[in-house]
């Protein structure tokens, strides 16, 4: 049973989230923001001011992090048997937002697919930060479908990634970077240099999981197509962790995302990721799909793994 224990709580985890989402009240990563929020209006007093700005970045991403690690690290080592499965599936339900991610991608399809693009674009603006009122049916749906794709990586994809490699302590490690990234990462005055130690870790954490992520893609779609985007579109995108992730996502459904967008900055001009379809309120149902069957080979890879062992180990 100790030999198939990733794999259950893999299971357990996911069964948990579809069963009951994400919680409502009290969730762990929310309280993480607010400690978040505290650090950096208490560290990030010189923004315009680049090293201490930096060495001030770098602190407050020890002093976010580093409590709750050494403590998923105790755990990990003081518990044992069914109590650390149980803690186990526990984090990695509170880290896994797979339900949550449909949800928030339908809540944008539905009244796009009915032709309410006010509605569309209220849905769209809670999960990207462009400009949702600038935006048209394709650009809605295309900014929401790119949403999907990224957040798979992110959420879905790199949370069961550091739970198989790193246990507890991985999982959590990652889910605190990636949401000190999510509201330290920007490239204004502000963050530039604040927020580059959390940015630059969140990158070195993705890196495997989204390259992963891409893989999974490319074996769950159009898989010439996928793989043609993202040895071509990749470099071209800014993001070295989201690059592969979206274009192969684009690929692998034929459709057509990145291009101009318009951001409250400015309209961002980006380069063109995937096929030819154009993105409508089916492309963000789509990339949800290509999302869930990713997880179903994630769960068949990691069994056949696990009996291989098996197989070798003990018969």
């Amino acid at each position: 049973m100790l030999l198939f224990a990733p794999l259950i709580v893999c299971v357990s985890a996911l069964a948990l989230d579809y069963l009951l989402g994400e919680p409502r009240r009290l969730h762990p990563v929310v309280g993480f923001g607010r400690l978040a929020t505290v650090l950096e209006k208490r560290l990030n007093t010189a923004p315009d001011m680049p090293l201490r700005a930096l060495f001030s970045g770098m602190l407050a991403v020890l002093l976010a992090t580093v409590p709750m690690l050494a403590l998923t690290i105790w755990a990990s080592v003081r518990l044992d048997g069914l109590l650390l499965m149980l803690v186990q599936a526990v984090a990695l339900w509170l880290a896994v937002s797979l339900r949550g991610l449909s949800e928030h991608g339908r809540a944008v399809a539905a009244p796009l697919a009915e032709g309410n693009l006010e509605s569309a674009r209220e849905q769209v603006s809670r999960i990207v930060s462009r400009k949702a009122s600038e935006l048209d049916g394709r650009g809605v749906a295309a900014a929401a479908t790119e949403s999907m794709l990224e957040n798979g990586a992110d959420a879905v994809f790199a949370s069961l990634f550091w739970f198989l490699v790193a246990g507890i302590p991985g999982v959590v490690m990652h889910r605190m970077v990636n949401t000190l990234d999510a509201m330290w990462g920007y490239r204004n005055p502000r963050f530039l240099y604040f927020g580059r130690a959390a940015a630059r870790l969140d990158d070195l954490m993705g890196w495997i999981p989204a390259r992963l992520t891409a893989l999974t893609y490319t074996l769950s779609g159009n898989r010439r197509l996928a793989w043609q985007c993202w040895r071509k579109q990749a470099p071209q995108w800014d993001s070295p962790n989201a690059g592969p992730v979206m274009a192969a996502g684009a690929g692998a459904m034929n459709v057509r995302l990145g291009g101009p967008s318009p951001y409250p900055s400015g309209v961002k001009q980006r380069p063109t990721l995937g096929g030819a379809q154009e993105a409508n309120s089916t492309t963000i149902e789509a990339a949800i799909t290509l999302v869930r069957h990713g997880v179903c080979l994630w769960l068949v890879v990691v069994w056949v793994v696990t009996t291989l062992i098996f197989v070798v180990v003990y018969l």
